[in-house]
């Protein structure tokens, strides 16, 4: 079986909006300890975009825990949130501008019985279902903040997989932004696939 070859830099280092719709597809891969692939489709983002975005962490500006959002495109941004979850994004645009991509949902594919497992055996629809859980699923923690997604030897990275046309495509809010004023509360900067099992054969 041939190997999807892992997204580069460039795919990242490109406005926020197209990299969050683009995302929709691509494959996030966790290379085990033991060097079992884990992963899943990536079937809902959100953009979050400068220090204008209310939305955005980078809002407060350069901080330690920011600071990933400011360097080079393509990597991590894994960040603790409510004290008990982990949660993971990926930077985009050019270093200097802080930016990234919320990876919200998966559609689990490899690793299925380590998913279930660390998901305490929940139904397969809630593994990955929102961002906390697929960091769960998939044993992504904060030893992945700041890591490079796109070098050869990543244990976690995205790779191509499945093309979701436009119409299959939808946009909303972005979630739990309830005390952010607006326009940032309510822009539509969440991307979703509708039955995204209808693509995958």
């Amino acid at each position: 079986m041939t190997v999807p070859e892992r997204l580069p830099r460039d795919f990242f280092a490109r406005p926020t909006l197209t990299v969050a719709r683009e995302l929709l597809g691509a494959r996030l891969v966790r290379i085990e300890p033991d060097g079992q692939r884990t992963a899943g489709i990536i079937v809902e983002t959100e953009a979050y975009i400068g220090e204008e975005d209310q939305g955005c962490h980078a809002r407060a500006g350069r901080t330690p825990r920011t600071a990933v959002m400011y360097g080079p495109p393509g990597h991590a941004y894994v960040y603790f949130t409510y004290g008990m979850h982990w949660l993971f994004n990926v930077v985009t645009e050019q270093e200097g501008f802080p930016a990234a991509v919320l990876v919200r949902a998966l559609l689990p594919t490899e690793g299925l019985e380590r998913m279930a497992a660390r998901r305490r055996n929940r139904p397969r629809r809630e593994w990955t279902n929102g961002p906390a859980k697929l960091c769960q699923a998939l044993a992504i923690d904060g030893s992945f903040h700041g890591a490079d997604l796109c070098t050869p030897e990543a244990m976690l990275f995205l790779e191509p997989a499945v093309t979701f046309p436009d119409e299959s495509v939808t946009t909303g809010p972005r979630v739990g932004l309830n005390t952010v004023p607006e326009p940032w509360k309510s822009i539509p900067w969440r991307f979703m696939v509708r039955s995204p099992h209808l693509f995958l054969t």
